[in-house]
């Protein structure tokens, strides 16, 4: 069958279109940038790249017509809390205006878990919104509602793996006695495939979640028992919803919008009752030990196929990044090094290709440290999203403060462009030159205005040791 993924450089898009690949479907994959689809599936006789963005109804005329099934997913979480409910609206509302259009006869739309009891957050609402708006097109819509999903690089699991790992003691909000179904990635992408083309699933809507019914303070305290570690929560109920939410986004990776889409989504338990799925999809269910078990040994073979951070939401970039890839040299004030080498230049782009995350900046990383809590405490992304892969970088990771603009290991060359808080544009450039034997390290900036001059010249000194330090010891 021709299948419509939206979404599909996005955490789940990511990891359903092998599967979809692997069950012998051609894929249509909508994109609002081409360059950010691996290039395993862009060369894939198998995989059409379509560049088109929801929110533009004029670039959605490329849409093929003679698709058969189509995958939403898009979400906006990432956004301000004034704009994502919009941007969600006019989203769907495009998409099945496109829809219509099209042989499609059915859509599948991944929303989450809602209590219609409760009062809804604002993103729930929003979701929910997005259902009433798919349900309208001439295909037949069948939307699965999960709770939290567990798996490598998942923003849920991720933000429990921060609090766990690096709080021994947490004194917590109120809402992590909140219980909730979490469930396993692999089996969300089961799910997903299995209620594909088949009629007992049109028109329905079904909650899916794994066997485990839980608080989040037990998921917590579970992540950590099956890490080994002992950790202690106290929870009480003066932390407001706006002080759960930084306290969430200074602990985590989060950003602060989506950290406040969490907490007001935390206060409704997130329970499956609309029961059914298993009828109609009949799967092995991970419990939630297992799924974290699951996590790990992914993480441990270096094979995260996905992350959250990845997306250009949880920075200050646009979704237009990869045009940045050109640094520029006009008005820039820039640090360039140019260092002769005689070790192995294998070692050398080893060395490269695993900058950051937990391996650091291999100069005074307790400055890059306390560089990322002040960005932090500014509204900025800080060091804690660290990296997908610990040796492998492509275009559109996130890295730390930094996202991958342009990754070439066999060239040698390494773009990176800044999403911390600094008044003005920032590039780092590693490139090795093979022929010459000359290592080539360059800081670019960018200055808006003198505010931004004052800020490149008042940190020279700084970054003279560090930039020094950090291209000897990448070629020692």
């Amino acid at each position: 069958m021709k299948i419509l993924l939206t979404g599909a450089t996005g955490y789940i898009g990511k990891r359903l279109l092998p599967n979809l690949l692997e069950a012998g479907h051609t894929v249509v994959c909508l994109v609002r940038d081409p360059r950010r689809v691996q290039e395993k599936y862009s060369n894939n006789d198998r995989v059409i790249l379509v560049k088109a963005d929801l929110l533009d109804i004029s670039s959605l005329d490329k849409i093929p017509k003679d698709i058969e099934i189509a995958y939403y997913f898009v979400h906006s979480m990432g956004a301000s809390s004034e704009s994502f409910a919009k941007l969600e609206r006019n989203s769907a509302e495009n998409f099945v205006n496109t829809i219509n259009r099209t042989q499609a006869k059915q859509i599948i739309y991944l929303s989450g878990i809602i209590d219609q009891e409760a009062m809804l957050s604002k993103h729930l609402s929003s979701r929910l919104n997005v259902e009433n708006i798919l349900q309208k097109a001439n295909a037949k819509f069948t939307i699965l509602r999960a709770a939290i999903i567990i798996g490598s690089g998942s923003g849920s699991f991720e933000i429990i793996r921060d609090l766990a790992e690096k709080l021994p003691i947490m004194i917590t909000p109120k809402w992590l006695k909140t219980k909730c179904q979490p469930i396993a990635v692999k089996n969300v992408i089961e799910y997903l495939l299995g209620v594909m083309n088949q009629p007992v699933a049109f028109n329905k809507i079904y909650d899916i979640g794994g066997p485990d019914i839980l608080t989040y303070k037990e998921m917590i305290l579970g992540y950590a028992k099956v890490r080994g570690l002992q950790r202690f929560i106290i929870t009480v109920p003066v932390l407001t919803p706006r002080l759960s939410s930084y306290w969430l986004y200074f602990v985590t990776s989060t950003n602060f919008h989506l950290a406040k889409s969490l907490v007001e989504s935390m206060k409704n338990e997130v329970i499956c009752k609309i029961k059914g799925i298993d009828e109609v999809v009949d799967i092995k269910l991970y419990g939630y030990k297992e799924s974290i078990e699951r996590a790990f040994k992914v993480i441990d073979l270096n094979q995260v196929q996905s992350s959250w951070i990845d997306s250009a939401s949880t920075g200050k970039i646009q979704q237009d990044f990869l045009d940045k890839i050109e640094v520029p040299e006009y008005g820039c004030l820039i640090d360039k090094r140019s260092l002769q080498f005689k070790i192995d230049i294998e070692n050398i782009k080893n060395k490269i290709w695993g900058i950051g995350g937990d391996r650091g900046w291999y100069s005074w990383n307790w400055a890059w440290s306390l560089r990322g809590i002040i960005d932090k405490a500014f509204g900025g992304v800080g060091l804690r999203r660290g990296r997908r892969n610990p040796t492998d970088l492509i275009a559109g990771d996130a890295l730390d403060w930094w996202r991958v603009i342009f990754s070439d290991r066999k060239l040698g060359r390494l773009i990176l462009y800044a999403e911390m808080k600094v008044p003005g544009e920032a590039w780092l450039e590693l490139n090795v030159d093979d022929k010459n034997k000359i290592f080539i390290q360059r800081a670019t900036f960018r200055p808006n205005g003198l505010l931004g001059r004052l800020y490149w010249y008042a940190l020279l000194p700084i970054h003279k040791i560090i930039f020094n330090g950090m291209a000897k010891k990448i070629i020692s």
